[in-house]
């Protein structure tokens, strides 16, 4: 029973509070489900030192769920070293935000629709991690999906929510489209989409093609290339990371949850889980190479330049996944589980900082009205001191142990393009360092730029916003030191045995020690350039950003319009979309249906209409037309010869 508490604590806290949140009231709604929470969350841990630690694996059957033919699928729950880390990763920052959010959230009016939504979210990302086959993955997958439309779109009295959430979910169809194809062809290939059976059946395949078009393609790169498609979408990718930045406005305990610990790295889960497709097919790892290089390259440029706190850290999580999808592109894939699992703790204590500013700041997210604040609210600046540093890589704090890590391993892989990859790794952590460090000190440090009346109400957070945050503290300055030895470090084999499939021909864990010098120095230096720029720009001499963005100003707007992706892709699909629908709804809704089909009932009626004036009622007139008739017909037969025949 303890697998089963832990995945379904949150679904009866969302069900009791979605139901009965009116009867049984805010409170008592907040208790509940952070109760639940808390219980899986300590749940979880035992679970990550009772199967995790020790490399093991177990399947628990929940009950039968689809047989039709040779498709035989049970639901049930693969425990395993990967699965005990994103149970901890996903119920502890669950919990912390659930907790959070009762201060955050104490003036909502709708708080238990509020709760039962981020307790729904944490049961859809549990279902999708304990998924032991495709289908129980998809159905997590599209959980997560509609609970993030609801959640980025709780206001759902404020326009630019409303659209967020629409952007969010349409743009994420697109990748989920590729990952359902994906599917699809696992099926007709293997005969069946439980994963214990395709790991067995996957060498087999290899090597093995299909005509389209004429050419010869490869059936195990065109399948992992559709599953990384939907990895793209979930994950923020370049292309399909549209929907990322927007998304901060819902509250800001969503972007806590959803964009920087748990949903957005399910697509780095689903790969890492795949990695006995995705080994075999070095194709497909130097294609998810190449796009987690550039995401990490491109959202960094955008995030120097932003200047709404959150989305600013949303930028940082587009580019920080950019990294994870380099380590697994190049076959590192504990470096990338080792990331996702640092990065959550430090991104949401960074998520959870902004929101304690805000919450300070009368919600005012804009950096430009800040600044000074770190004597007013002394705890949340050194709460975000913590999370910069582990962001930053800073030496000995999370981030330093994982992020060096996948560089290292960049620099050391045989992959095509990893070279490529660990230059714009780099150059992305000089750019993490300067914009990170321009937050602190555009939002704590300098002259303060607030209005008298906002100053006035400035405050610290309240205990309950601020406890989740030194709990994310301690995870973001000790989970690097006390786990990396097994992550991706001389405990790799056993911890990762049953979970994680390296080819024999892959020695990363090993030959990433091995790398120059300068490699490894390259991360601290790029870090040290980066804050020492952002202190010469927003501390020494404020005037400078002012000169640079007038020097290079095209460049400064380029940045801005977040290199202009939104403006390209509303030429390419929105307006010839909005085009053929105004057709549709023209020509064929007004013209050919208003105007042909519906005329053609129109004037039926009009020749029925006359005919009922005929009408009158009286017998005598009935049997006068029927005299007639039957004289018409006699007559016809007579005259025609008919008669007798």
């Amino acid at each position: 029973m303890l697998y089963q508490a832990i995945v379904f604590l949150p679904l009866l806290g969302a069900l009791i509070v979605g139901l009965f949140g009116r009867m049984i009231g805010d409170k008592m709604s907040e208790y509940i489900t952070c109760a639940f929470m808390v219980v899986a969350a300590i749940l979880s841990w035992v679970v990550f030192f009772k199967v995790g630690m020790a490399g093991g694996k177990e399947q628990v059957e929940i009950l039968p769920w689809i047989q039709s033919g040779t498709l035989d699928i049970s639901w049930s729950l693969r425990i395993d070293t990967l699965t005990a880390v994103m149970l901890v990763v996903v119920n502890t920052v669950s919990s912390l935000v659930h907790i959070y959010s009762i201060g955050y959230m104490h003036h909502d009016p709708h708080r238990p629709r509020f709760f039962a939504y981020l307790s729904l979210f944490t049961f859809a990302m549990l279902m999708l991690v304990t998924s032991d086959n495709l289908l129980q993955m998809f159905f997590g997958w599209e959980g997560v999906g509609l609970a993030s439309y609801l959640l980025i779109g709780f206001w759902f009295k404020k326009p630019s929510a409303n659209e967020a959430a629409m952007k969010a979910f349409i743009v994420n169809r697109v990748g989920d489209f590729g990952f359902a194809l994906g599917i699809f062809a696992i099926y007709m290939v293997f005969d069946t989409i439980n994963l214990d059976e395709i790991f067995a059946s996957a060498p087999s395949k290899v090597g093995q093609t299909f005509t389209f078009l004429s050419w010869q393609v490869d059936i195990l790169t065109t399948i992992c290339l559709l599953l990384f498609m939907g990895a793209m979408g979930k994950s923020a990718q370049f292309l399909l990371h549209t929907w990322l930045p927007d998304a901060m406005e819902g509250p800001t305990p969503v972007s806590a949850l959803i964009h920087a610990a748990t949903m957005v790295t399910a697509g780095v889960f689903m790969v890492a889980r795949l990695s006995p497709l995705f080994e075999i097919t070095p194709d497909a790892l130097t294609v998810v190479t190449a796009i987690g290089a550039i995401t990490a390259f491109f959202a960094a440029t955008v995030g120097l330049v932003q200047n709404d706190i959150k989305r600013v850290i949303a930028y940082s999580t587009c580019s920080q996944l950019g990294y994870m999808f380099v380590a697994l592109g190049v076959g590192a894939y504990g470096a990338a589980i080792f990331h996702l699992f640092t990065h959550a703790f430090f991104k949401a204590l960074l998520f959870l900082g902004a929101g304690s500013v805000i919450h300070a700041m009368s919600d005012e997210q804009d950096m430009r009205h800040m600044g000074g604040l770190y004597k007013m609210i002394p705890l949340t600046y050194a709460m975000m001191l913590i999370g910069t540093l582990a962001l930053t890589g800073f030496p000995g704090f999370a981030g330093f142990f994982s992020k060096d890590a996948i560089i290292e391993s960049a620099f050391a892989a045989h992959n095509p393009v990893s070279m490529y990859a660990f230059y714009m790794l780099v150059f992305a952590a000089f750019l993490t360092s300067f914009y990170s460090w321009r937050l602190v000190f555009m939002t704590f440090h300098g002259r303060s730029r607030a209005t008298p009346d906002v100053l006035s109400h400035v405050h610290e957070s309240p205990n309950v916003m601020l406890i989740p945050l030194y709990i994310l503290a301690a995870g973001a300055v000790l989970a690097g030191f006390v786990f990396k030895e097994y992550f991706f470090g001389h405990n790799y084999a056993e911890f990762w045995a049953s979970s994680l499939f390296t080819s024999p021909g892959n020695n990363l864990v090993h030959e990433f020690h091995n790398v120059p010098t300068w490699v490894k120095l390259s991360p601290f230096i790029a870090m040290v350039l980066g804050l020492g720029l952002a202190w010469l720009f927003y501390i020494q001499n404020t005037n400078l950003p002012r000169i640079m963005a007038k020097l290079f100003e095209p460049f400064y707007k380029f940045l801005l319009n977040k290199w202009y992706f939104d403006e390209l892709y509303d030429i390419l699909f929105v307006k010839p979309a909005q085009w053929i629908a105004r057709i549709l709804w023209k020509v064929g809704d007004q013209k050919i249906i208003d105007g042909f089909i519906n005329g053609i009932a129109n004037r039926s009626l009009d020749v029925t209409s006359k005919v009922k004036t005929m009408q009158s009622g009286y017998v005598y007139h009935y049997a006068f037309v029927m005299m007639i008739g039957l004289t018409a017909i006699i007559t016809y037969f007579v005259v025609t010869g008919r008669v007798g025949q």
